[in-house]
């Protein structure tokens, strides 16, 4: 026979009931206790929404201190029922009976929880200053200061301290009759029902306003959402666009490479040479094209493991547009020394694209491209003389400066692209790169 121990933690061996109630007694510290002395002044009102934004704005800039100002006219009514005590003669500590409500209704601006405490703890001195025992513990002026505390810490809290406050209100009460009782008769029932009045009007309102501030987010949400996903159509449909029209020529210019070789009998090389070189770029640019769409396609697409151009890879760069005919002096000064991720692609890239408008708008002119590796950044400077020979340039203007100039602006840099005095053109950069980012 086999014997099985079952073991049981404190906190599993403990009934639902015991649980229950040390988890009640837990919210109780937690908003009643915890913190009680904190100085939490009352912030000015929101005017920037609701019936205020409507006021003037010279009304509005002291429309926020509107709170503060109905909890100072609430102490002064609760003031004016204890001076009415103190002017029908009940002697000299009636001035402070007539002051000690009121300092504690204005004591909520600042330590809301500290203000409960305080109001609750004073009424029995209170009454004793006052020398009316006729509803005790609760005099005219504590009666109507504590309701008015409990309201205003209820406001400034939450429906849950609001519920802990009635409840040790009416602990109170029962304590006070039943051991501190002096046979006379209580308010506290009346106490009690009208403050349970007032603190379920004010849950109410503040449960009413958070379910607006939830239904308001996640109509925020939901709107975000629904323009999230009216970009992602709008992506989809660009990158449909320019697939059916870009990569269908791409792919008829790499098969007719492919193919012209063999309809002229004995080609010389540099003409096949010629061919694969417009081939392997052709397939070069189809394979970044389809990358680049997937990315605009879709929000989630990953992209694949490929890795990305450095200034490593410009040797191979200027090969390729020294086949394709343009003769390229390439120049390197500085210490040589690997940088960050997205300054080696965009560096790349405008060399890459000053290079193809060397090719497109200046045929036949030599181009040079100068990296100087400094000690604040990366220089960058790609310069080409007038077009030469009989091949004529291509026309109109595209998106190359444009897009190299935002390259730059968004890695802090700064970059010039003009026309230089014997008709060619210059394009300079420089990519600031802190020490802390250069890649050790």
């Amino acid at each position: 026979m086999v014997g099985v121990t079952q073991t049981q933690t404190s906190e599993t061996g403990r009934s639902p009931e015991f649980r229950l109630v040390q988890a009640a007694l837990g919210g109780l510290r937690q908003e009643l206790f915890h913190d009680a002395f904190a100085y939490r002044p009352l912030p000015r009102m929101d005017v920037g929404s609701g019936s205020a934004r409507f006021l003037p704005a010279r009304i509005r800039v002291h429309a926020g201190l509107l709170p503060h100002a109905i909890v100072v006219f609430l102490a002064l009514i609760v003031f004016l029922i204890g001076y009415d005590r103190v002017d029908s003669g009940f002697g000299p500590a009636a001035f402070v009976f007539a002051w000690v409500s009121p300092t504690i209704v204005l004591a909520t601006l600042i330590r809301p929880v500290f203000a409960y405490w305080a109001s609750l703890c004073s009424t029995p001195f209170v009454a004793f200053l006052s020398g009316y025992w006729g509803g005790w513990p609760w005099p005219d002026n504590a009666f109507a200061a504590h309701l008015v505390v409990l309201t205003v810490v209820a406001a400034r809290t939450g429906p849950r301290t609001a519920g802990w406050m009635w409840a040790g209100t009416a602990a109170y009460a029962l304590f006070a009759e039943m051991f501190l009782g002096v046979g006379r008769s209580s308010d506290a029932i009346p106490l009690l029902f009208v403050s349970a009045l007032a603190l379920l009007t004010v849950s109410m309102i503040q449960i009413r306003r958070q379910a607006d501030r939830a239904v308001t987010a996640e109509q925020t949400v939901t709107a975000e959402e629904r323009s999230k996903r009216t970009v992602l159509e709008e992506r989809t449909t660009i990158a449909r666009e320019l697939h059916d029209v870009v990569a269908h020529h791409m792919s008829v210019v790499a098969i007719q490479a492919e193919a012209a070789p063999y309809r002229v009998e004995n080609p010389p090389p540099e003409l096949e040479q010629a061919f694969l070189t417009i081939r392997e770029n052709a397939v070069a640019a189809l394979t970044e094209l389809r990358r680049i769409l997937g990315v605009v396609r879709a929000e989630d697409y990953e992209a694949p493991d490929a890795p990305q151009p450095t200034l490593a890879d410009l040797d191979a760069l200027v090969r390729n547009v020294t086949e394709a005919g343009l003769d390229v002096e390439k120049t390197v000064t500085g210490a040589v020394r690997e940088l960050p991720q997205g300054v080696e692609l965009s560096a790349y890239r405008i060399v890459q694209e000053a290079l193809s408008n060397v090719l497109r708008h200046a045929p036949g002119a030599a181009a040079k491209v100068e990296v100087s590796y400094v000690l604040g950044g990366l220089g960058l400077r790609v310069a080409n003389g007038p077009a030469r020979g009989l091949v004529k340039p291509s026309p109109g203007a595209g998106h190359g400066i444009t897009g190299m100039r935002e390259r730059v602006t968004m890695l802090g840099g700064e970059m010039t692209a003009e026309a230089t005095a014997d008709g060619g053109y210059e394009v300079a950069a420089f990519i600031p790169v802190s020490r802390e980012e250069t890649v050790e």
